[in-house]
């Protein structure tokens, strides 16, 4: 018997329900940005601008959605600090850090076995 997910607490998530919200994380983590954001600020706080060019080739709205995505989440933090002109930093909250490790294996994993993969 398969239990579905609701978005009530329970003892019991299954990510192949198709009406499970672990799948709306799954697809958030799953995604190569957010991979790739999470891992920079494994680095510690960033700004804005540190992070776009940290992970070349990621647009600006890419790089706010995926950002706003991930603080939705409690992934990330954003913090304000009153300054001219406007000082943001990003960075792990401790659900952020949890997950960093398991997603730095898979990019580890990706980058060791490209040579493998047919492209």
């Amino acid at each position: 018997m398969v239990m579905s997910c609701t978005t009530d607490r329970h003892d019991h998530h299954d990510v192949y329900a198709a009406q499970c919200p672990c799948r709306d994380v799954l697809d958030l983590l799953a995604n190569k940005w957010s991979a790739l954001v999470i891992g920079a600020l494994e680095e510690g706080p960033r700004r804005f601008g540190a992070l776009q060019r940290r992970l070349e080739g990621v647009s600006p709205k890419v790089l706010t959605n995926t950002l706003r995505r991930l603080e939705e989440k409690g992934f990330v933090n954003r913090t304000v600090y009153p300054a001219v002109p406007l000082h943001v930093e990003y960075e792990l909250t401790a659900l952020g850090r949890g997950v960093a490790q398991p997603l730095a294996r898979l990019r580890d994993w990706v980058e060791d076995h490209l040579d493998e993969i047919p492209v």
